[in-house]
């Protein structure tokens, strides 16, 4: 056995398997053990991770067996409620994974006939001012990247750019950090937002509201908190005006039933606001920008995401159009299952899946359109389809894994009670002052996992039962939760290295890491008293 593994045994399983024991011997009489061990399975991901620096894809599948171990010791585990909590999970999994992959797959057919390359190139000919290029860059526009496909993503590719117009390499990878965080939950063609809806209770409509205001609100302070870091605060008003109309895109196309393409269409709202600001300034000064030079991979690149775009919203917003995809569905129930200890899972009678109105079959189109389309004008030089799908596969096989060991850990601990346990616990503790520190929840999960999906997969169906029990509204606190999640992908040790290799700087993301956690603090902070507002409120 190696050192690693064998540390993670001494250190973590041996004192988990010493409660277990301990649990049996008194015959559960201590309630307090009871609560550590439905804690252990999360605390053990986060150990894992922070403490052994283990990927997110073997951390998660270390929690499920430990989860495992604790749910059919200590909290009265069957094989029946197992296998049914783990097909609801897996069903999830490949809810998640068939937008995950177009999404990707369709970034890869842009990226590769260099399409998101002349986006950044005509981003930096039509914005002369130096100071609003800088934060659009590092923040609307790695927003919208965000919007296309996540996971590290935007930060990896964003730095660079900076780096080349004169930054150094550690302020550029921050920024990147500190900036795209707004983006995330609706991010990533909304896989991140389709999971929350699916492993929470609240009413989607509901959540959407409250998500999209505190995320908005987010825009505002990561867009300021960019601003300050890059010495650029003078140009605040811009931040603030733009603020207000990717705030106002996104809320709106959330509230259009359009969360896939919200953070795209708001990202690249602000990037056009800012084109159209410094036209403004530049006309009052006399002078005249560069004329547009629109290149076949640019016209290929706006075509493929602006088809896409109609499209989706399309299929949204035309209920006749709507009705018709919808008429092909599949249909899923669960029986009511109850643990060996009394805890019930109430039954799902009736869950309806509709292939056709999912965004992955539409973004799965659109790819498929786009790549023949570049093909025909000649746009790439030697990739073909395949190579294509296999650098999407081979980017994308990673977190698939950690979501699904993180989402068989979720409802595993869901159905066996863990969770319940859990949130008694917490809400005797903060009780009213919960809200203040909901976002830091979401910020911890975000950090230790490195994905605002995974920590809400793990802590969203916690902080709902907690709300329930402090009677606040579920959806405001949940609302806060990925919100929070959000905001830590600018503290995620993950993000930063990816960030760090492609600047040339590896292994100095600590320090990047000291110039992000202040801000997102603070943001946290903020948001956890807008959360405080709103659930007095609600």
């Amino acid at each position: 056995m190696s050192a690693k593994p064998l540390k993670i045994f001494v250190f973590v399983f041996l004192p988990l398997l010493s409660l277990l024991v301990v649990n049996q011997v008194t015959q559960n009489s201590i309630a307090f053990i009871r609560t550590i061990l439905a804690a252990a399975p999360i605390l053990i991901v986060l150990v894992v991770m922070i403490v052994f620096h283990v990927g997110g894809q073997v951390a998660g599948l270390i929690g499920l067996l430990s989860g495992l171990l604790v749910a059919f010791q200590a909290f009265g585990l069957t094989s029946n409620i197992l296998i049914i909590s783990q097909v609801k999970g897996l069903l999830l999994f490949l809810f998640v994974l068939a937008v995950f992959l177009p999404a990707l797959f369709l970034y890869n057919i842009v990226n590769q006939a260099r399409g998101i390359q002349s986006i950044a190139l005509a981003l930096e000919n039509r914005i002369q001012d130096r100071g609003i290029l800088l934060i659009v860059i590092a923040w609307a526009f790695s927003g919208m990247l965000e919007g296309l496909a996540g996971f590290g993503l935007p930060v990896a590719m964003v730095s660079p750019m900076l780096v080349e117009l004169g930054l150094n390499p550690i302020l550029a990878v921050a920024a990147v950090a500190i900036g795209h965080a707004w983006s995330v939950t609706f991010g990533d063609m909304g896989v991140i937002y389709q999971t929350l809806i699916s492993v929470v209770k609240v009413a989607p409509a509901q959540l959407s509201v409250f998500a999209a205001i505190f995320l908005g609100i987010s825009c505002l302070a990561c867009g300021l908190s960019v601003a300050h870091i890059l010495k650029r605060l003078n140009k605040w008003p811009i931040v603030l005006v733009l603020a207000l109309v990717m705030a106002f895109v996104q809320y709106a196309f959330v509230m259009l039933n359009i969360a896939a393409l919200a953070s795209f269409c708001a990202g690249l709202a602000g990037v056009s606001a800012a084109i159209l600001i410094n036209h403004i300034i530049m006309k009052s000064k006399n002078e005249k920008s560069a004329p547009m030079e629109w290149t076949p991979s640019l016209k290929m690149a706006l075509l493929s995401y602006g088809s896409l775009t109609v499209l989706m919203s399309l299929i949204a917003i035309v209920p006749p159009l709507h009705q018709a995809l919808g008429k092909i569905s599949w249909v899923v129930a669960y029986p009511e299952v109850t643990t060996l200890r009394g805890f019930t899972t109430a039954a799902v009678i009736n869950q309806h899946y509709y292939p056709l109105l999912h965004p992955g079959t539409s973004i799965l189109l659109i790819a498929l359109i786009s790549y023949f389309l570049n093909k025909r004008a000649k746009l790439y030089s030697s990739t073909n389809l395949m190579h294509i799908v296999s650098i999407t596969v081979k980017a994308a096989l990673p977190p698939a894994i950690g979501i699904l060991s993180m989402v068989g850990l979720s409802f595993l601990m869901d159905h066996s009670g863990m969770t319940v346990q859990l949130a008694e616990l917490l809400s005797s503790f903060f009780n009213a002052a919960f809200p203040l520190v909901s976002p830091y929840i979401g910020m911890l999960g975000a950090f230790a996992t490195g994905s605002n999906n995974n920590s809400n997969v793990l802590f969203a169906p916690l902080q709902e039962g907690i709300a329930i029990l402090l009677k606040i509204s579920p959806a405001v606190i949940v609302a806060a939760q990925t919100t929070g999640g959000a905001l830590g992908s600018m503290i995620a040790p993950a993000k930063v290295i990816v960030g760090c290799s492609t600047v040339a700087a590896q292994g100095r993301d600590g320090e990047v890491l000291r110039k992000t956690i202040p801000y997102g603090l603070v943001i946290g902070l903020v948001m956890g008293i807008v959360t405080m507002l709103f659930a007095m409120n609600n």
